[in-house]
């Protein structure tokens, strides 16, 4: 998943931002408001950690014009107020969770993970598809019971092709949820990564789970 981190303490950012990429997930960083609205309009996010107390527009005012559009896209508030005036103010707003500074960055994954569990179809933290089982919170993944040891960019991809499994998902839709803005597209790197997956969850299977669907890109689906 591909999550916008918009905190104005470099170093927190810095540290939330390596976090977030050790688990696997995709990451975009800004350092005020407006800056957090520039990238938004650019990209799809799965989630967002907004300060409040940002520059130019604080996270409340990102916050406002985000649910204006329609967007629910979910929103943990990052910040050092804890007044109960001030969470219900967010909550209010359209915000999905409040995480106090300083905050244990494990807790901060567990809350990712339930925030973003609401809004999709998949209520566990279990995905399945035939036999392959791919556990969101351990990042374990086992086809037929066996083990398979993947890299985090590995993991990333298979778990969104297995949250939108019956769905076709093309290069760019993958590009846009799995590589920030660093990436710069134009090669073969989403086949390279669907080839990697290939060998190690549909080899030595009969049943093969990632299928190409020429021209448009691939889906995850168990096939009769």
């Amino acid at each position: 998943m591909r999550i916008l981190v918009a905190e104005d303490e470099r170093d927190l950012n810095r540290l939330i931002c390596r976090t977030l990429e050790r688990a696997g997930y995709s990451v975009d960083a800004c350092f005020d408001g407006e800056a957090a609205l520039d990238c938004l309009l650019g990209a799809e996010y799965d989630c967002l950690l907004l300060d409040i107390m940002m520059p130019k527009k604080d996270g409340h005012e990102v916050l406002r014009t985000v649910r204006a559009k329609g967007d629910t896209t979910p929103v943990i508030f990052l910040t050092a107020r804890d007044s109960i005036q001030d969470r219900i103010a967010g909550l209010d707003l359209g915000a999905d969770d409040y995480l106090v500074k300083p905050f244990d960055f494990d807790e901060l994954l567990a809350r990712i993970r339930a925030a973003t569990r609401k809004y999709g179809a998949q209520k566990t933290s279990v995905l399945t598809l035939a036999d392959l089982t791919v556990d969101t919170v351990s990042h374990t993944v086992a086809r037929g019971g066996k083990e398979i040891r993947l890299s985090a960019k590995e993991y990333a991809v298979l778990e969104y092709m297995l949250q939108n499994r019956g769905t076709v998902i093309s290069r760019t839709r993958l590009e846009d949820h799995i590589w920030n803005y660093d990436y710069a597209g134009g090669s073969n790197v989403v086949d390279v990564y669907i080839t990697y997956l290939r060998k190690k969850i549909d080899a030595g299977f009969d049943k093969k789970l990632i299928h190409t669907v020429r021209g448009a890109g691939w889906v995850m689906k168990e096939e009769p």
